[in-house]
């Protein structure tokens, strides 16, 4: 297995650790139940990666945007790591069983995060995995898992696979000082946005890539398929804003002003996203993967944030007055009304 550093193995070992709080996922029904995977490697240096994807530009929804492999359950029995290795397999082509990835790379199930919550009432179960690479061999002296497996994954769903410094989302800038001296563009933004009267972080990471680490389909995108469509409004921007951090009103938190919700244009790429030399990252997505680091290092990020983890208190309150039902109505969205409903629910 290639070496790890100091850093890496102590967050591999608190996410072995991580014992999450009760779920409410599975008092979701089918229609509501879905995960994503935060597939973690190590690079030649020993720092954990994550990979990502971004949307092929042939998706009537969030065309072009980065996301987590992930896809709605298919079945009451299966879990959510099922699910979630089921999707990454649908969608980038990481094989179901180590037996069929290259010899010697093992993917060990490390924790599962808090569900979080999409605007769409989907339960979204964030399922973090570690892609093993194996002990140099004669036949490959070198293991390197962003050369031997990612360009071999046959994407289907999406427009390219890429990878991000996993740590980094705890970071306001680059820890890459070479990717701060040479690419354009700085690595984190965030604003706070009211969200019906809920102040909400937004996150935006910008990844910045290169040949090694960014792989392109080679293909034209196809058709989607259904429970793909319905997920992707779970990956992007639009999801329930978690409770503000609780700080001192001394706090940058209790300092900022809250903006405006964020207008309809700000979910679209205008330039072809594949082009660009940083690849953005924000929404539920980014939320994760803050979250997923939080765990993982010990430590809070840089910059402000909302405190808490998922949304598990606010799905079974939604759930206590009626909402989350397994039949979807069309145009059903979480309304300011239906948010202060379920906040006066008795738990």
């Amino acid at each position: 297995m290639a070496s790890l550093s100091p850093a890496s193995k102590k967050a591999l070992a608190n996410l072995r650790a991580f014992r999450p709080p009760p779920t409410n996922y599975y008092k979701c029904p089918l229609a509501r139940r879905a995960a994503v995977l935060i597939l973690l490697f190590a690079d030649r240096r020993g720092d954990l990666r994550v990979v990502l994807t971004i949307r092929s530009t042939g998706l009537r929804n969030y065309s072009g945007q980065a996301a987590l492999p992930g896809g709605k359950a298919d079945s009451l029995q299966e879990t959510p790591f099922y699910t979630a290795r089921r999707e990454a397999f649908e969608e980038i082509g990481l094989a179901m069983s180590d037996h069929k990835l290259p010899i010697g790379y093992e993917v060990e199930h490390l924790a599962e995060l808090p569900t979080n919550l999409a605007m769409t009432e989907l339960g979204v179960r964030p399922c973090v995995a570690f892609l093993k690479t194996p002990p140099p061999s004669p036949r490959n002296q070198n293991p390197d898992a962003a050369r031997d497996l990612l360009p071999k994954l046959d994407a289907k769903e999406v427009a390219a696979v890429f990878t991000a410094p996993f740590s980094n989302f705890l970071r306001e800038r680059d820890l890459d000082e070479e990717a701060r001296k040479t690419v354009p563009g700085e690595w984190y933004k965030g604003s706070w946005h009211s969200w019906h009267e809920t102040a909400w972080r937004m996150h935006q990471f910008f990844v910045p890539v290169n040949p090694s680490s960014v792989f392109l389909a080679d293909h034209k995108p196809r058709q989607p398929r259904v429970a793909e469509e319905q997920l992707s409004e779970t990956t992007g921007a639009e999801m329930l804003p978690p409770k503000p951090q609780s700080k001192s009103p001394a706090s940058k938190s209790a300092q900022s002003s809250l903006q405006p919700p964020l207008p309809r244009s700000f979910y679209k790429n205008a330039d072809d996203p594949l082009q660009q030399p940083r690849y953005r990252v924000f929404g539920m997505t980014a939320r994760i993967l803050v979250d997923c680091a939080r765990v993982a290092y010990g430590e809070e990020p840089e910059f402000e944030h909302n405190s808490h983890f998922g949304d598990e208190d606010m799905i079974e309150r939604l759930i206590s007055i009626g909402r989350l039902s397994s039949i979807r109505k069309e145009g059903e969205i979480l309304t300011r009304d239906v948010m202060v409903q379920a906040g006066r629910a008795k738990m």
